[in-house]
C-alpha cells in the first residue's frame, strides 16, 4: 500500500493552520471541481484526491492519527531498513466494510457530491475513524479488510489499450484469468479480488507501450498521413494506418501542409464508458517532388502564370 502526503495534495505545510488547510483546500477544489471540468476524467480524480486529503486534515483527531502515522513513516524511510514499511501497527483497528463514499463540503457552497475513498484511507481510519458525513454499505466487521494487498506490473499494446485484453496470471499455483477493459491507460489499476497470495486482492498496474504510427493524448489519437503534392492541389483519397485497420481519408482540394483533420469518435474508448470514444486527429505531410517530368514542369509554369 502507498503512502499518501496529504499535505503535499493540498499545498500546505505540515504544521499549517485550520484556516491554512481550508484555504487551500478550497483553492484547489474550485480549479478542479467537475462543474469546471466536465469530462475530465483526471480532473475528477485529483478532486476526489484534494476532498480526500481535506477530510483527513480538517478533522484534529484523525490529523493526529495520520501525523503519527507520517512521522513512523518517514523513520523507516531515513533508517533505509530492508523490507516494506509495517503498516499492521495502523491498520489493525480499521474496519472498512467496502464501498465507503464520503460527503464532502462543496468548495463552491453547500453539500457536494459523494466520493469514494482511498484504500489507504479506508485501511487507516476505517469506519470508526471517518466521524461525521460519512456513509457507507455494510459496517460490519470484513475479515479480509486487513489482509495484505499486492500490485503486479502488466505491459499491454495501444491496441490491447483499444480492445480490451486478457492476461493469465498464476497465484499459489491457480491460474487466474483477468480481463484488462477497454480504454486503460498507463497507471491504470485492475483490480482482482480475492487472488493475491493470502487472500488478499491483486492490483494489476498497466502499462501501454507506444506505437510506431499512432500517439495517444488521453482518449484522443494523433497520427499523420502522406500525400502528394497534386492531390494536396486536386483533392483524392489517401489511406490512414488505425486501430481497427485501414480508413480511407477524403483529402479536400487545396489541402494545405500540416493541416489538421479531426475524425469524430476514432479514438480511444473512454475507461469508465467504452461505448464513447476520443477523436482521431490526422495531420497532412505533404511529399514535394525532386524530380519533375518536362511535361510537369511545363503544366506547373503555365498554372503559376509565368513564361
Amino acid at each position: 500500500m502507498d503512502y499518501k502526503d496529504y499535505y503535499e495534495t493540498l499545498g500546505v505545510d505540515r504544521k499549517a493552520s485550520q484556516d491554512e488547510i481550508k484555504k487551500g483546500y478550497r483553492k484547489l477544489a474550485m480549479k478542479y471541481h467537475p462543474d469546471k471540468n466536465p469530462d475530465d476524467k483526471d480532473a475528477e480524480e485529483k478532486f476526489k484526491e484534494i476532498n480526500e486529503a481535506h477530510q483527513v486534515l480538517s478533522d484534529p483527531e484523525k490529523r493526529a492519527r495520520y501525523d503519527r502515522l507520517g512521522s513512523s513513516y518517514s523513520q523507516w524511510q531515513e533508517r533505509g531498513a530492508p523490507g516494506d514499511f509495517n503498516w499492521n501497527n495502523w491498520t489493525g483497528g480499521a474496519s472498512r466494510g467496502g464501498g465507503r463514499r464520503v460527503q464532502y463540503e462543496d468548495a463552491f457552497g453547500g453539500a457536494g457530491g459523494m466520493g469514494s475513498m482511498s484504500d489507504f484511507f479506508e485501511a487507516i481510519f476505517g469506519m470508526g475513524g471517518m466521524g461525521g458525513g460519512v456513509r457507507g454499505a455494510g459496517a460490519s466487521q470484513n475479515p479480509r479488510a486487513h489482509r495484505q494487498r499486492f500490485e503486479q506490473p502488466v505491459s499491454i499494446s495501444l491496441a490491447e489499450a483499444h480492445n480490451g485484453a486478457i492476461r493469465i496470471l498464476e497465484s499459489e499455483g491457480k491460474q487466474v484469468q483477468v480481463k484488462i477493459p477497454a480504454g486503460a491507460k498507463t497507471g491504470t489499476k485492475v483490480r482482482v479480488k480475492g487472488k493475491a497470495p493470502g487472500g488478499g486482492d491483486l492490483y494489476l498496474k498497466i502499462n501501454v507501450g507506444g506505437n510506431a504510427q499512432l500517439e495517444r493524448k488521453n482518449d484522443d489519437l494523433y497520427t499523420n498521413v502522406d500525400v502528394d503534392v497534386f492531390t494536396a492541389l486536386l483533392g483524392g483519397k489517401a489511406q490512414v494506418k488505425t486501430l481497427n485497420g485501414n480508413l480511407s481519408l477524403t483529402i479536400p482540394a487545396g489541402t494545405q501542409p500540416e493541416q489538421k483533420m479531426r475524425l469524430s469518435g476514432r479514438g480511444m474508448p473512454k475507461l469508465r464508458n467504452p461505448k464513447e470514444k476520443g477523436d482521431l486527429y490526422v495531420r497532412v505531410k505533404v511529399n514535394i517532388p525532386k524530380n519533375l517530368s518536362k511535361e510537369q514542369k511545363k503544366l506547373l509554369v503555365e498554372a503559376a502564370g509565368k513564361k
